[in-house]
């Protein structure tokens, strides 16, 4: 089942957000100071080409300087990766189909926002479970 709600949203809105990450890592990943950001783009967007099967879970090692660095992020890319994933969350929803997708899109919205101190896991690990 995973499989196919996944290959559904590669069609709908995975291709597409992933390409919209990609694009934000390239571009942060230019200085090396942004080379931390952009990998964590590329992490992320690999999340949203196929999501489902997998959640995210909040590392318990990671400290300040993520929480320093989750605010550059906020700045430099959160904001406008979170408000594609509105936009298309609004779009999916509005049919009968696309509303699964449109959840979990907004599902998205907050790893999108915050993305360190945070780990992508498959869903069937014993720690995913939070």
């Amino acid at each position: 089942m995973k499989t196919i709600l996944n290959i559904i949203w590669l069609i709908l809105s995975g291709f597409w957000l992933f390409l919209g990450y990609i694009f934000a890592g390239v571009l942060l990943c230019i200085t090396i100071i942004g080379i931390p950001f952009g990998v964590a783009a590329f992490r992320i967007g690999v999340y949203a080409l196929w999501p489902f099967g997998y959640t995210t879970v909040e590392r318990r090692d990671a400290g300040a300087p993520s929480c320093i660095g989750n605010v550059l992020w906020l700045i430099l890319a959160g904001w406008w990766l979170a408000l594609a994933h509105i936009v298309t969350g609004i779009a999916l929803c509005l049919t009968i189909i696309g509303i699964p997708f449109g959840i979990a899109n907004f599902k998205l919205i907050p790893v999108s926002l915050l993305p360190l101190g945070r780990e992508i896991v498959p869903t069937d690990e014993p720690f995913a479970a939070r």
